[in-house]
C-alpha cells in the first residue's frame, strides 16, 4: 500500500510495508517546519487518524526540509499576536505535541539538521529518536523569554535525568549530533543523510511484530514510567491481560509451534 494523504497544507502521511508503517511528514519547507497554528492543527488531525487506524503498527516522523527537522515555534507568526490571542491559541499548539506523544503505536523520529525548541519536543514525544550526523538539538526557549511548552520540561529529564535537563534548558544551548548521542538526547546516530532510511527500517522491524502486543507494550511503558515498582507491575499485568486473550497471542503461539511467520489478525 502506497500513496500520500494530505492533512492541510503542511502535513502528509505516506504508507509503507502494506500500510503497517506510516510516515508522518512535516512539510513546511519554506519555514523549516516552524510550528505554526495551521501546522499544529494538521499534525493533530493526522495523529488522530493514525491512532484510529488498526493497520498501522509503527509511525515514523520525518521532514521534507534538507537542513531541518523542525526549528520550533513560528516566532514570526507569534510576534504578530496579542497576549490574549497567544493564550487563546495555546490549546492548539499543546494539542499537536500531545497528539504525537499519545500515538498508541510505537513512534520513531528521524532527525537531521535543526531540531530545536518545539522541534526537539516533537522528537522527544516519540519512543525512539534516530539522528544523522547533521543533527543539532536543544531547548532554547528561555533565550527568547519563554519555557519549553511542548513537553520538554517533563520529557527531557525522563531521558537524561533532572540535573542534565536543567543544565540544557537553563543554558539554552544547542547540542550537536555526537554529543547528543553521548548524552542520550538521541538514541541512534547514523551517517549523514540516512536518518529517514534507518528510521523506516527500524519501524519495519517493529511492525513485523504483533500490533496488539506493540500497543500494549507501549501503554505499559508509558503508564508505568515513574511509578513505584509495585504499581508499575500492576500496570504491566493489566496490559498483559489485554494480550493474553487476543487473536494475536493465539496466532503467535501457533506460528511458533508450526515454525512459520505469524499472520497477525491485529485483535
Amino acid at each position: 500500500m502506497g500513496g500520500e494523504e494530505r492533512f492541510g497544507e503542511f502535513v502528509a502521511v505516506r504508507r509503507h510495508d502494506d500500510g503497517h508503517v506510516a510516515e508522518l511528514v512535516l512539510d513546511r519547507p519554506r519555514a523549516m517546519n516552524a510550528m505554526s497554528h495551521d501546522l499544529a492543527l494538521s499534525l493533530a488531525a493526522a495523529c488522530a487518524a493514525l491512532g484510529a487506524d488498526r493497520d498501522v503498527r509503527a509511525v515514523v516522523l520525518t521532514s521534507t526540509h534538507e537542513r531541518a527537522f523542525c526549528v520550533g515555534a513560528d516566532l514570526k507568526e507569534r510576534n504578530g499576536l496579542s497576549d490574549a490571542e497567544l493564550v487563546r491559541r495555546r490549546p492548539v499548539s499543546r494539542g499537536a505535541y500531545n497528539a504525537v506523544l499519545e500515538l498508541p503505536m510505537p513512534a520513531v523520529a528521524a532527525v537531521h539538521g535543526f531540531a530545536l525548541g518545539g522541534g526537539f519536543e516533537l522528537a522527544l514525544s516519540c519512543d525512539v529518536i534516530v539522528a544523522d550526523g547533521t543533527a543539532v538539538v536543544g531547548l532554547p526557549e528561555v533565550s527568547v523569554g519563554v519555557i519549553p511548552g511542548g513537553g520538554g520540561t517533563q520529557l527531557l529529564p525522563r531521558r537524561v535525568g533532572a540535573a542534565r535537563a536543567a543544565e540544557l534548558i537553563f543554558t539554552a544551548r544547542r547540542v550537536e549530533a555526537v554529543e547528543a548521542r553521548a548524552l542520550g538526547l538521541v538514541d541512534v546516530l547514523v551517517e549523514e543523510g540516512r536518518d529517514r532510511e534507518e528510521a523506516l527500517a527500524l519501524a519495519s522491524r517493529i511492525a513485523a511484530n504483533s500490533p496488539v502486543g506493540l500497543r500494549a507494550a507501549k501503554r505499559a511503558l508509558r503508564v508505568g514510567h515513574g511509578l513505584d515498582l509495585r504499581s508499575g507491575l500492576e500496570v504491566e499485568d493489566a496490559a498483559w491481560h489485554t494480550v493474553a486473550v487476543s487473536g494475536d497471542r493465539a496466532e503467535g503461539v501457533a506460528a511458533f509451534a508450526e515454525k512459520r511467520r505469524p499472520v497477525w489478525p491485529g485483535e
